[in-house]
């Protein structure tokens, strides 16, 4: 038995997973894909119904047939040489995608969580729609680059505007985030810009707290968050030093609806984060299938770590349902 995790040189969770490994008995290796091919190295057969062969680093060789638990924690890209052509690495990338990738994808492991399920679970109107379906409250939400459709969805109420992908915006040496926030009227009175791709527009959930919840399987841990500022009431990820948190259990209907969106998209891990109602209505917002925990764990001693261990460490086949659900 042994666990691999795929992760950057620098991961603090990633370090933390190759000791909770280790201290349940079990052989780990942590690569980093962005040493390929430099320093990492791929051989591989197809014998029967799966790749057999190995990985080598300078300092190890770990055999394919061991896997048995992949800790996937977003490694960096391939790394090719500069002075190539572009279209050579291009090229070179996607031959290393779909076959360094491509064998590593097909290993019969526990997954935390397979690229594949990753992809599926990107996907915000996807989540949304799933999640209304399996019986989450969710709130009113426009996708549209069309300003007529903009404006009329924001003038009926409170409304955020939202990144559909990623946060981060980096332009040559400055980098920003570019965090939820809520449309005023200036906003709606100048919509240039918004015709040129598409954005997201949401419905305003009055917040007496926030919650993230972890699911690691089918263990729910959840912390409510509460914000102390101005920024971090509208996204609390704009002003972490602002929040403080507590160990809470949701109730039964949002946990039954976290587990079955967990299992819609064969998910192993996932951070889903809702809003808490005045009321105590709890609104869906997103499932992040990579979302962090590590600040959370120090902050409230959730052993999230101890969790997703316990997971990777255990065998494939008690798992095979959930892959093959959505395979």
């Amino acid at each position: 038995m042994t666990v691999l995790i795929l992760a950057r040189d620098i991961d603090p969770s990633a370090d933390a997973m190759v000791e909770a490994v280790q201290r349940r008995g079990t052989r780990v290796y942590r690569v980093n894909t962005g040493w390929f091919p430099a320093q990492l190295g791929l051989a591989a057969e197809l014998r029967g119904d799966r790749w057999c062969g190995h990985l080598t680093t300078p300092a190890r060789t770990i055999d394919l047939a061991e896997v048995t638990g992949v800790y996937y924690r977003a490694p960096e890209a391939f790394q090719f040489p500069n002075e190539w052509e572009p279209q050579v690495r291009q090229h070179a990338f996607l031959e290393a995608k779909y076959g360094l990738g491509g064998v590593l994808a097909s290993l019969p492991a526990v997954w935390v969580n397979h690229p594949s399920r990753l992809a599926d679970a990107a996907y915000k109107p996807m989540q949304l729609a799933a999640a209304s379906q399996l019986g989450l409250c969710v709130p009113e939400t426009a996708v549209t680059n069309e300003p007529a459709t903009f404006t009329s969805f924001a003038r009926r109420g409170r409304t955020v505007t939202k990144m559909l992908g990623n946060t981060s915006l980096t332009n040559d040496d400055t980098h920003s985030v570019a965090w939820t926030r809520v449309l005023d009227t200036a906003d709606l009175d100048d919509l240039t810009g918004i015709e040129s791709t598409v954005h997201l527009a949401q419905r305003w959930a009055p917040k007496q707290a926030e919650a993230r919840v972890i699911a690691v399987g089918d263990t729910i841990t959840t912390v409510r968050i509460h914000a102390e500022s101005a920024a971090s009431r509208v996204d609390w990820r704009s002003d972490i030093s602002a929040l403080h948190y507590e160990l809470i259990d949701p109730p039964q209907q949002v946990t039954e609806g976290v587990r079955a969106l967990m299992r819609h998209f064969g998910l192993h891990y996932g951070a889903l984060d809702f809003v808490i109602t005045p009321d105590e209505q709890w609104i869906f917002l997103e499932i992040n299938p990579g979302g962090q925990y590590g600040w959370l764990e120090a902050a409230t001693g959730a052993a999230i770590t101890d969790q997703l261990a316990e997971l990777l460490t255990s065998d494939p086949t008690d798992h095979e349902e959930r892959h093959r659900v959505t395979a």
